[in-house]
């Protein structure tokens, strides 16, 4: 029980961490938002198992950064996959005016396996419709949120670069000046030997 709660402690620090890490993916911040959307768009469809293929293949069609496209796909994990399709489900079979819901049966036999294989395009179809009417809305999210962020974060590892670069040039100038002025300085001697 405590290993759990520990593990359970951690949940935070690796989100951020995670975080961290997206935000350091090289690359412009359009091109990076725009493949993180596509994958969360991708990640909802029921396409699990090539998901990560699907996502990088079309981030490479759209020169739309491949990394956070793959990144974005994890919002179905094994976690979370459960969830997000039945709801996809639900959603889609809505739209589509299922009106008995589909439930696994409790025997296994030749006749359910025929039935279960005969409910199968309906499903498959619930899942896409249900899927891209929740990857729309999610992918819009994704890209207005991570776009911003990405921006921020960049343009701040930007002043602090050139903050640096100020300070290495105002150094730069201090150890001329030494050596001008004081010629037979250590700095002068180990520069001129």
């Amino acid at each position: 029980m405590i290993y759990l709660e520990k593990r359970h402690a951690n949940i935070p620090r690796s989100l951020k961490k995670i975080y961290e890490r997206f935000l350091r993916i090289r690359g412009r911040p359009r091109e990076i938002a725009l493949g993180f959307a596509l994958g969360l768009f991708i990640g909802m469809t029921p396409s699990m198992g090539i998901q990560t293929a699907i996502a990088v293949l079309l981030a490479a069609l759209f020169k739309w950064n491949k990394l956070s496209a793959a990144t974005g796909i994890w919002i179905t994990n094994p976690l979370t996959a459960p969830f997000i399709y039945s709801f996809n489900y639900l959603i889609g079979a809505r739209l589509l005016e299922i009106k008995r819901g589909y439930s696994l049966p409790t025997e296994i036999g030749i006749s359910r396996m025929s039935q279960m294989l005969h409910k199968a395009p309906e499903v498959f179809w619930a899942l896409i419709i249900g899927g891209a009417m929740l990857g729309l809305p999610l992918a819009v999210a994704g890209y207005y949120i991570s776009y911003p962020a990405i921006t921020r974060y960049q343009e701040r590892i930007k002043k602090t670069i050139a903050r640096q670069r100020e300070r290495l040039a105002i150094k730069r100038k201090q150890r001329k000046k030494a050596r001008r002025e004081y010629p037979y300085s250590k700095a002068h001697r180990k520069s001129n030997p």
